[in-house]
């Protein structure tokens, strides 16, 4: 049985939510895919640094928005461009219209829209939706499984491989700070291979069993909870570096199997307070 069964036992509750987050996704796409790979300003919203931000993250996110004052108006949402909105329901949506809007200026296509619900303990069900391939990766209420050009397949993570095995990816070789630099390194090191840029496609990736390991750090809540619900559902694990939860954002550690998970944790945990 799925976790989230014993969340929510009521299955037609689970099933409205499952419909109102696919909807989400199905009003995000012509959003973003309106201004993908076309002459785009973005704006910088991070001092001393580079964070950007388009039309298209603002659009994808009103639309969403608008949907779920109509259909669900009493959940919480928390969106990336828009910010918190309180809810009664115990229920909230978390939306990142655009996850990995520095690719999506660049036109590469591992950006992602993110959905999912959570409650209090966190993600409950997600999507990962890649709108221009046209994959749409979605975990929880007992449902694992990607949908796109190569048909509906079941989403599962790999079977248990050495870290000397494994390949691993993450989306800055920097990695947050200096310290979490060091950590992050040290596993890279002992991995067959790494792979940057990946942004939340990498999560994906993972669900789909095509890696090891996904690994971050400086993460927010509406960057982690539509991933977590789908590797999850996949039969992967996601924790913070130390094997708490990560849904709050933070440090990442993502992973297809409980025992590779245990070999990249207990290398981060070195480095790390």
């Amino acid at each position: 049985m799925d976790q989230t069964d014993a969340i929510i036992p009521d299955r037609a509750l689970a099933e409205t939510l499952r419909a109102t987050a696919h909807a989400l996704a199905d009003l995000a796409r012509p959003e973003t895919l309106a201004h993908f790979r076309v002459a785009v300003e973005a704006e910088n919203k991070l001092a001393g640094g580079f964070d950007p931000v388009t039309v298209a993250d603002r659009a994808a996110e009103a639309a969403m928005r608008a949907h779920l004052e109509i259909a669900r108006p009493d959940d919480a949402i928390l969106g990336e461009e828009f910010g918190p909105k309180a809810g009664t329901s115990g229920l909230t949506w978390v939306l990142d219209p655009i996850d990995g809007t520095r690719g999506y200026i660049s036109g590469t296509p591992t950006w992602g829209v993110l959905i999912s619900v959570a409650n209090s303990d966190g993600p409950l069900f997600g999507i990962i939706d890649q709108p221009f391939i046209g994959e749409r990766f979605v975990g929880g209420f007992g449902l694992a499984e990607t949908t796109g050009p190569m048909g509906n397949r079941p989403l599962r993570t790999r079977a248990p491989r050495p870290l000397a095995e494994a390949q691993l990816l993450s989306t800055f070789p920097e990695v947050g700070t200096e310290a979490e630099g060091r950590a992050f390194h040290a596993v890279s090191k002992q991995a067959r291979l790494t792979r940057y840029g990946m942004d939340c496609y990498g999560y994906a990736l993972l669900a789909a069993g095509q890696v090891d390991l996904v690994i971050e750090a400086g993460l927010q809540a509406y960057d982690l909870q539509a991933p977590i619900a789908v590797v999850a559902a996949a039969g992967g694990i996601v924790t913070d570096w130390h094997g708490g939860p990560a849904h709050n954002g933070g440090r990442a550690l993502a992973a297809a199997n409980p025992q590779i998970h245990a070999e990249a944790l207990a290398i981060l945990s070195k480095f790390v307070d």
